[in-house]
């Protein structure tokens, strides 16, 4: 461990962090240092919300839950121990979280869940058939459990039903003008923003229309896109949380990271499922069945075995820094 976080070491907290997943590739994320404390401010970018999609920021607040965990583990990986806050300063709504770097590590950190942080991307591509190992499948559920969400695994007739409401999400979506404007506006051609789903990473439809995948163009007529067959048994998983507030999103969204770069780690693949979550009624049926107690749906999962799919960009280090990176003693 060192005791002085340099600036070189800065921006590779900051890159670990901005290699997190966020809907539609929004990256809503700002960092900060208070070189006084040492602490690592994590703010909202105002402008690269979703207006129609996420009125009320929910997905916002997820996607920078994963870009903390990820700081977490960068953090930690450096030898110190991540004291995180989540909403500290009620006066300051687009302060989400801070991470104090608070001297030596206690405990280890998961080498191979940092060194998975900068593998991991979607991909939104056919799996095999392959199941996934009974003993993964448990790791994953901790894993979220360990950032206080719940990971369900639906049998056979509950993933008929979050892929059918799954579904309707996205046709729903595809027939609302604002909500297609604004998932076309997502999709680019890298450029200099480093914003967006690059159209090679969209990947194409279920011929057999099994796996609901989101058409980000929003086509009125899915016959113009290009379909493969997918999976006939998609591995599906819902991550919830037992309440439903700002700091639940941003738990929520720490859990799926978590998740994320434990299946990676593995060697699994997954696509985010996320058209059902945004209709509230939908969602609302994400968690229903009678051998689940009450809970808020946050994320849907598709995991497998498959192709690791084109990724997507991340703007670099200084483009998320508010102000010029400066050192700080710990």
């Amino acid at each position: 461990m060192t005791t002085v976080l340099d600036v070189a070491t800065l921006e590779k907290l900051v890159s670990a962090a901005v290699a997190a997943p966020s809907v539609h590739n929004t990256q809503p994320w700002r960092f900060r240092l208070d070189p006084d404390t040492v602490t690592l401010e994590v703010r909202a970018t105002p402008g690269r919300t979703l207006r129609h999609a996420d009125p009320a920021g929910r997905a916002l607040h997820v996607s920078v839950g994963c870009a903390v965990f990820n700081l977490r583990l960068a953090v930690a990986h450096f030898g110190w121990e991540p004291i995180t806050r989540l909403l500290p300063r009620p006066g300051e709504p687009d302060l989400l979280a801070t991470v104090r770097l608070a001297g030596a590590l206690r405990s280890t950190a998961p080498p191979q869940l940092y060194e998975a942080l900068w593998r991991r991307h979607s991909s939104r591509f056919p799996f095999s058939d392959r199941p996934l190992p009974t003993t993964l499948l448990t790791e994953l559920t901790e894993a979220a459990h360990a950032e206080g969400a719940l990971l369900s695994l639906p049998g056979p007739a509950g993933v008929d039903r979050v892929l059918r409401l799954t579904r309707e999400g996205e046709l729903r979506n595809t027939a609302d003008a604002d909500r297609s404007a604004e998932s076309r506006h997502w999709v680019r051609e890298p450029d200099h923003t480093a914003l967006g789903i690059p159209p090679a990473a969209v990947g194409p439809q279920d011929y057999r229309e099994r796996v609901p995948l989101r058409d980000f163009g929003a086509h009125r007529h899915p016959s113009v896109l290009p379909a493969r067959p997918f999976e006939k048994r998609p591995s599906i998983a819902v991550l919830s949380t037992a309440h439903d507030r700002r700091a639940d999103w941003l738990r929520a969204g720490q859990a799926l990271e978590r998740v994320l770069l434990v299946a990676t780690a593995h060697g699994v693949r997954a696509s985010l499922l996320h058209q059902a979550v945004e209709w509230p009624d939908l969602r609302d049926q994400l968690t229903s069945s009678p051998d689940e107690r009450r809970a808020h749906a946050q994320m849907v999962l598709r995991l497998g075995y498959g192709p690791e799919g084109p990724p997507s960009p991340r703007r670099p280090a200084w483009r998320a820094w508010d102000g010029a990176p400066v050192s700080a003693t710990v």
